[in-house]
């Protein structure tokens, strides 16, 4: 927020507004790949201590996403099959991001950095947003349906906070204060099981176009620019119900049968209207909202921040997991899970 109101050069009216946003945003803390967000003006060395000066261009920004981008998402990786597989065991890479591009891009850079097979399946989900990640699992298992001995690690890494506008508009604050870098990484395979392993039973999706300028990630010289419309938490408190109804029916599971709802903690509105309009108890989502303190919105890692929680808890008899989550389109991506 401090540096927010510093880059800004904003009155100590717009100041206090910022705080009220800060405060009831539910978020704690985020992570960032750079340091300026938590350093006095005269420590930055990303971001111009100057605010007359020009912001990074496209190509800085770019190149502190290679650089950062690969030990993250090795990271993530490592500690997602460490104790099941060896790095050479895996037979997939999925990489998910919307927030860096590259050719040579993030999953050869993984690929050659972790020594993995050089005939190894690669691919690649770009500028799909929050809800990619479940287009990662999609694939994940389609992959396995179909190939046998399949281990297929996705991994999301997103860095959000590379691309800090310095104009003070109603999109820049709103995704300034909410968004953050993170990665995460899956394991999807059709031979491994352990104690909290769940298996992927379908996925569901929806775009409502009504709602496609109301959020949206382009290129610009300057970075990527985030539309972010505070009427998003209306758009799906509207269609929240019908879709959920319409994907339980495509999976043919009674709304009853679901144990936990992993929901992308896209804001603190969103988690509030899909609680409202689901009518879910007061504790269903406590697991989003933990995360959305803990870590902000990290765009597609989230949702499997979300997942792992609900993996790592203890066992529920029956359980399915029931994901959701929202990205540009508007688009709403569904996933169902159940303990194998």
């Amino acid at each position: 927020m401090h540096f927010m109101s510093a880059v800004y050069g904003i009155d100590d009216t717009e100041k206090r507004k910022l705080a009220y946003l800060y405060k009831h945003s539910d978020i704690s803390k985020r992570y960032s790949v750079i340091d300026d967000f938590g350093l006095p003006t005269n420590e930055w060395d990303f971001v111009p201590q100057n605010r007359e000066a020009p912001f990074p261009s496209m190509e800085a920004r770019m190149a502190l996403y290679s650089q950062t981008a690969p030990g993250l998402s090795i990271k993530a990786i490592t500690d997602c099959i460490s104790g099941h597989i060896h790095p050479t065991a895996i037979t997939h890479l999925v990489t998910v991001s919307c927030t860096g591009m590259s050719a040579p891009g993030l999953d050869l850079q993984i690929a050659e950095a972790m020594g993995l097979a050089p005939n190894i399946f690669r691919t690649s989900i770009n500028f799909m947003g929050c809800y990619a990640a479940v287009h990662g699992l999609k694939l994940a298992k389609l992959i396995c349906d179909s190939t046998p001995n399949a281990n297929v690690v996705v991994v999301a890494t997103e860095l959000c906070t590379i691309h800090f506008q310095k104009e003070y508009t109603q999109d820049n604050v709103a995704s300034s204060l909410l968004f953050a870098d993170g990665s995460a990484a899956v394991l999807v395979s059709n031979t491994l099981t352990t104690s909290n392993s769940l298996a992927l039973k379908g996925f569901y999706s929806h775009v409502q176009y009504k709602g496609k300028k109301d959020m949206a990630w382009e290129l610009s010289s300057k970075g990527f620019l985030m539309t972010l419309s505070g009427y998003i938490p209306q758009l799906v408190e509207e269609d929240i119900n019908s879709l959920v109804d319409n994907a339980l029916q495509y999976y043919g599971v009674g709304l009853g049968e679901i144990t936990d709802w992993c929901i992308h903690p896209g804001g603190k509105k969103i988690l509030d209207v899909v609680e409202k309009k689901l009518q879910l108890g007061k504790d269903a989502l406590q697991i989003p909202r933990k995360i959305l303190r803990e870590y902000g919105n990290m765009s597609s890692p989230t949702i499997l921040f979300v997942l792992q929680q609900y993996m790592q808890a203890p066992a529920k008899t029956n359980a399915t997991v029931f994901g959701l989550a929202f990205g540009p389109g508007l688009t709403m991506e569904t996933f169902i899970a159940c303990k194998p």
